[in-house]
């Protein structure tokens, strides 16, 4: 901490944070949840655990005319064995809605994956450091830090240089939104760039995010999660990791697709209600999973391992989902009028993916987050999308 200084200390808590469901005390402070207590004690696997964990669009917001600005934090940084370290996650300061400032907290916890399609890790404890921010406007303003979207944090101590004070409600719209690794932000370089984020920014709309790397499957207790929250503008963005982990047969997904929307209708009976298909992706268009990861001259890429022979067997693609995904919808829209259908490569399609090729072979760069995020804000939020009267 530096001392130069005469600092406030304010205690973190849920009134100056957004875009979490729950919040967990620790022995160090408190770690944002993007799922409820009793939903994480359904989740059957460390994937969905630690993907929950990891605080995508989760966000401090308050109101100071703090020059400096420290977050101490505990994070949880992810690595594979065999591979380099990731860089550091980036904490976003945003001043009255805009980009000011980047910082990284170093040291921390290390998870180190020791099988990728286990996921069995190994955890190695690390000690507290401090994302700081400095030579911000003298003046009113409203702040906001976007967390690192891969990192879990545990959130220990907020100093400023002048009092803070929660923001006040602007009367934004509230969007929740679930999907997949892409809607968490795989490949993102800053949590304000997952294109979620951007959508919600160019959109004026107040983001929840349950985008959970490789475990977007329709799991009823997610779909009880967003049943619960409040919010006034829903999207979907459902199928590629179905696919890609061979989780079903077009028998059993069709009806956990009507299962998972009656669920969320249960609690939002009438908001405006999107649902996504898949993006572009070349490797499971018409092959199914599972996708296993592979080294391609020291780069991670993933190919899908199905036979498309199968498919006539009830074996899942992105092709076939999208089919299934607009039957679905059109066949619900007689009683619900405000259900919506988007084909993901209107999104990301092949004009795209000629621009913005995907790296690994699954996951957007930077650029394609950023296409993504300004077609769906087009799209959704735009004139004639189903969001566009409604996010004021």
């Amino acid at each position: 901490m530096n001392t130069e200084h005469d600092w406030i200390t304010t205690p973190v808590t849920a009134d100056l944070l957004r875009g979490f469901l729950d919040l967990e005390p620790t022995p160090h402070g408190l770690l944002p949840h993007r799922l409820p207590a009793w939903a994480r004690r359904q989740i059957p696997d460390d994937r969905l655990a630690v993907a929950e964990a990891q605080p995508s669009g989760v966000r401090l917001v308050f109101r100071t005319r703090a020059t400096v600005v420290e977050l101490d934090t505990l994070p949880t940084k992810r690595v594979y064995r065999g591979f380099p370290a990731p860089a550091d996650g980036v904490y976003d300061l945003l001043v009255d809605g805009r980009l000011a400032a980047q910082a990284t907290v170093a040291g921390g916890n290390v998870r180190t994956i020791v099988d990728m399609v286990t996921q069995a890790a190994e955890l190695t404890e690390g000690p507290v450091g401090t994302a700081r921010f400095a030579e911000l406007p003298a003046r009113d303003k409203d702040i906001e830090i976007w967390l690192p979207h891969t990192e879990i944090t545990e959130l220990i101590a907020l100093r400023t240089d002048a009092p803070v004070e929660p923001a006040p409600d602007r009367g934004r719209k509230v969007w929740l939104h679930h999907g997949s690794s892409i809607s968490h932000g795989s490949n993102a370089t800053h949590p304000t760039a997952i294109w979620p984020a951007l959508a919600a920014s160019r959109s004026g709309v107040e983001l929840v995010n349950l985008g959970f790397g490789g475990s977007a499957l329709l799991d009823p207790f997610t779909a009880r999660a967003m049943r619960d929250t409040p919010a006034d503008l829903i999207s979907l963005k459902i199928g590629i990791n179905v696919v890609n982990a061979d989780a079903m047969r077009l028998r059993a997904f069709t009806p956990a697709v009507h299962g998972f929307l009656d669920t969320v209708r249960e609690g939002h009976p009438t908001a405006p209600l999107l649902v996504v298909s898949p993006v572009l992706c070349p490797v499971q268009e018409d092959t199914p999973g599972p996708l296993a990861p592979e080294l391609d001259g020291g780069t991670l890429r993933f190919r899908a391992t199905g036979d498309p022979a199968e498919r006539a067997a009830g074996r899942l693609t992105l092709n076939i989902i999208r089919d299934e995904l607009a039957r679905v919808v059109e066949q619900r829209t007689a009683d619900d009028p405000n259900l919506y259908y988007l084909d993901g490569r209107d999104l990301y399609g092949e004009k795209d993916y000629a621009e913005f090729p995907l790296p690994d072979a699954v996951h957007p760069d930077l650029a394609g987050h950023r296409r993504i995020g300004e077609n769906f804000a087009r799209l959704a939020f735009g004139e004639g999308g189903p969001f566009t009267t409604r996010t004021g």
